[in-house]
């Protein structure tokens, strides 16, 4: 689901020609998608889902490689206002999704997430890319977290539990058919 955002004409200041810019208002629509995030990553050579801060120019370029808007003046992206920002900060961590995971000591994994990794899981997976990979991010890393849980082969039972499970089947078998033993 993309994300709509009005910018109102505004001025900006040319440091390098030392004149004044006016930005004319301006509607664009974003998408936070592994299309989005491969984009960027092509640019900067490094991922875009890791806990580094990402500088101004960075975070820019990102809104740039989000928006799905054609032909916009590229001084749009700079001259968006903190509730503009805000929009856009809760729309990149909104999860796009009713589904939740009840986490058991679970530890954070070191793998270097990058687009070509979610690419290779929805290839593993057997998820399409056209059209999950226009999907907001949280939403696909959520369906292939899923892919993975329910791929895993079965936990093999405990001898107490396999004991319990015996000796539940034989009492119901001795009750089934009137025996002791």
């Amino acid at each position: 689901m993309p994300l709509p955002i009005h910018i109102p004409e505004k001025e900006l200041f040319d440091e390098g020609t030392g004149k004044f810019i006016t930005v004319k208002e301006t509607n664009i629509v974003l998408e936070h998608s592994l299309i989005s995030i491969s984009n960027w990553e092509s640019k900067w050579h490094k991922p875009y889902l890791s806990s580094e801060q990402k500088t101004p120019e960075e975070f820019i370029s990102y809104l740039q490689c989000m928006c799905l808007t054609k032909n916009v003046n590229p001084n749009v992206f700079y001259t968006f206002d903190a509730e503009n920002l805000k929009k856009v900060a809760e729309y990149i961590t909104n999860p796009m999704t009713a589904t939740t995971f009840k986490r058991q000591d679970q530890k954070k994994s070191r793998e270097i997430i990058t687009s070509e990794l979610i690419y290779f899981w929805m290839t593993n997976f057997q998820i399409p890319f056209d059209p999950c990979e226009k999907w907001h991010i949280n939403r696909l890393l959520t369906l292939i977290e899923i892919a993975s849980i329910k791929n895993q082969p079965p936990k093999k039972m405990g001898k107490r539990e396999a004991a319990q499970q015996r000796a539940a089947l034989n009492a119901s078998r001795r009750a089934k058919y009137n025996t002791r033993g």
